[in-house]
Formats: structure tokens, sequence, C-alpha cells
């Protein structure tokens, strides 16, 4: 089995308004003071970001004060996982409520608001050179993380999961609303990080040199700043032995979260067998690529997906539990079947956050006057689901460090 962990990018919100609040320098100034304490405490310096990490799990900027980032420590088994993911919110949480804020898993901002770039060279350099892109940029991703023995395999991963991705988006869908209107998208976060020139699905690359030939000429373009603007759907992490999949909503209920974190471990694995025993890619066009991930966030569960085999409209639940068995080999194996089948067939049947949201919206609006958009009922309800299951801190034992260690 490998080791996967996660990062997830949460929404620090008013508890009463639910507008957000650009207060990830003072939940940072806060969690490093008391992580300077602990003995065992270190900051993580890398090329994007300082990580403040508590040998447990870590919270860090993102380009808006109005978000916080956490993340897990490498796990092994589920359980854990799905630990470290209500343990960070927990840390990120206890972190704003000492500021008059809350978390809320939320992929964009329901309410309308201006939000505020975090104080970084780098971001201003971002803010200068893409303008609006950045400026609106408020959204909050799911990034999962799964050890690869070496960059050749990391690559051979990236060419066989690319035309399946778009399901994940589909999946985790938690954005229907962005700036206090609805948007007609379930992730319309999908549609705002799209405007990033290097964001989206790539082409096949055959071998890590030409990986790295892709690389070069982006950076050789210009049009990025460096290497950690490589927004792609999927990537080969940098500070990593990991391929990176990148194209999850933060998803509302941390349970949902590990789910998709057991389906990215399980397509790795699936992929990297095929390399093994010799599989080509799938020759999907990358444009077609980009059509279902449109599709995919458009309507997330509630209509119709591009099939990933025929890349023709199915049923979106039907499309959901073919990826499903289509990892069911390695899920098996892996004691996990049964657990992402209920999993799945859990969402199936409530909706995505996205539908949840929009339910909430819905009922808070009922009786209520026209001008009253049920937006802060929104964020309120998603605080609660956020919290649900909420880790007391002292009982949550740190997932070993396996990052650079596959097991059998």
């Amino acid at each position: 089995m490998r080791t996967f962990g996660v990062e997830e990018e949460l929404l620090i919100v008013d508890p009463t308004t639910g507008e957000p609040l650009a207060l990830a320098d003072a939940l940072l100034s806060g969690h490093r003071m008391a992580a300077d304490d602990a003995p065992d405490a270190r900051s993580l310096e890398t090329e994007d970001k300082t990580v403040y990490d508590d040998d447990e799990m870590g919270l860090s900027a993102e380009l808006k004060l109005e978000q916080i980032e956490t993340q897990t420590r490498p796990c092994l088994e589920y359980g854990v996982l799905l630990d470290q993911i209500r343990a960070g919110r927990t840390l990120a949480d206890r972190a704003a409520q000492k500021n008059g804020a809350r978390v809320a898993a939320l992929a964009t901002s329901p309410l309308a608001s201006t939000s505020h770039t975090t104080p970084d060279p780098r971001y201003a350099r971002m803010l200068e050179r893409f303008g609006l892109t950045a400026q609106e940029q408020l959204t909050c991703g799911f990034h999962v993380h799964t050890y690869i023995e070496s960059p050749e395999e990391g690559v051979a991963v990236l060419d066989r999961i690319r035309d399946k991705l778009a399901v994940l988006t589909a999946l985790s869908a938690n954005s229907p609303f962005w700036n206090g209107v609805p948007t007609g998208f379930e992730s319309y976060r999908t549609q705002a990080w799209n405007r990033w020139p290097t964001s989206g699905p790539a082409g096949i690359y055959g071998t890590y040199p030409a990986y790295r030939r892709v690389v070069t000429r982006l950076l050789d373009s210009g049009v990025m700043l460096d290497e950690g603007m490589l927004y792609f759907d999927a990537r080969l992490s940098r500070n990593h032995p990991t391929v990176e999949v990148r194209v999850a909503d933060v998803c509302l209920r941390a349970e949902d979260a590990a789910l998709i974190a057991l389906l990215v471990r399980a397509l790795v694995e699936s992929a990297s067998r095929e390399w093994r025993d010799g599989v080509d890619p799938a020759p999907v066009p990358t444009v077609l690529l980009r059509m279902a991930a449109w599709q995919a966030s458009s309507s997330g569960l509630s209509g119709e997906l591009l099939d990933f085999g025929t890349f023709r409209p199915a049923r979106a639940a039907d499309v959901v539990r073919s990826l499903v068995d289509y990892l069911a080999p390695v899920l098996d194996e892996q004691g996990e079947l049964a657990i992402v089948r209920q999993g799945v067939e859990d969402i199936i049947a409530r909706g995505t956050g996205a539908a949840e949201q929009r339910r909430v919206r819905d009922k808070a609006m009922e009786g209520s006057p026209p001008e009253d958009l049920g937006l802060g009922a929104v964020v309120n309800h998603a605080v609660n689901i956020t919290m649900r299951g909420a880790m007391d801190l002292s009982e949550v034992e740190a997932a070993p460090d396996l990052l650079r260690v596959r097991q059998s």
C-alpha cells in the first residue's frame, strides 16, 4: 500500500454573517507561537509557503488571507487519514475561534466579499501579473498526494489517470455560489481556477525527460512566474516523492474527503500496474478532457457526465460506479472496496456538497423576504458540517512519517 496525504483549503468566516474574514495571518501567528513552545515543532520552508508544523499536521497561508490550508501527515490507512483530516479542521477552527472566526469547508464563498491577497512578494507579483484572475481567486481546493517510487513511475501515472479525473471533480463538487449569486454550476471553483494559464488537463508525456521539457518550455515562455504555478489537474510534487491530484473542491464532509483520497490512491496504483504491464495510456485528446471537466463542473452528480471510456454522455451515477468498478481489483486487495462503494452510494443518495448548499439556501428562504438570499445560513450550516466529528487533538496520534517508504 502506498502512503498518501492531503491538503485542505478552508474558508475563514464570520460566525454571525458568514462573510469571509481576512485573518490567515492572525491564525498562523497564534499557531506559530503555540508551536514554538512544543519541543518537536519546526517550520518547513518551501518555494510556495511556510508550513508551521506541530508534528501531527500543519497550517499554512495561501494566496488569500480569507483562507487557511491544513496538511495531514502521510498515512497508510483510511481511518488514520480521516482522523488526520478531522484533526486538521479542528486545529484550524481552534485558531479561528481565538480570533472571533470559524472555518468552513466551502470551495467558494457564497457571500459577496472583497478578498485580500496574502502579503508576500511572490503573491504580489502574481497579483500584478495576472490581474483580476489573481484578485478574484478566493477558491478552496483539495489536493491528494500519493507516494511514487520514481519520477518515471510518476509520469506514467499522470499519463494514465488524466482521462478519469473529471469524475473526482463531479464527486467533490462543493461550490454552487459565487459572490452572492447562484452560478448554475456545481463546482464553480473549477471554472474560476481554470482561468490560470497553466491549469486544467495536460497531454500525454511518455517519459520523465519529456515532462521536464514541458515544464522548462512553460518556464521559458515567461508566462508563469515559477514552477509552483504549474497548476495542472495532476502533477509531480516538487517537494515530495508523490503524484499530486488537484481537481477536487474542498469537501464539505471529512468522510467524503477521505473517500476522494482513497479513489486517488487506487487510481495511482492501478495506473502504475498498467504501466508495468505495458498498457499504453488512453490517447484521449486534451481538448476532450477539458470538455469532460467542464461537464463535471457544470452538473456534478445531478445530470450527465462524459463517460471516461467512451467520452459520450451517461448518467453521472453510472459513470461514478464505473470508476469504482475499474478500481475494484486494487481496492479489494487493499481492503477498501466496501468503504468506497458505501461512500460513493452515500454521496449519490444525499447529493454533493453543492446540492446540500442549495437545499439549505432554499429552506432558509422559505417565508423570508425576497432580499434574503439565505446564504448566511449556508455558511453557518457548512461550519457545523465541517466540524462534525471534530477531534480531541490530544487523542490523535501522529501518522508515521512514511513518505519515503512504500510498504507491502
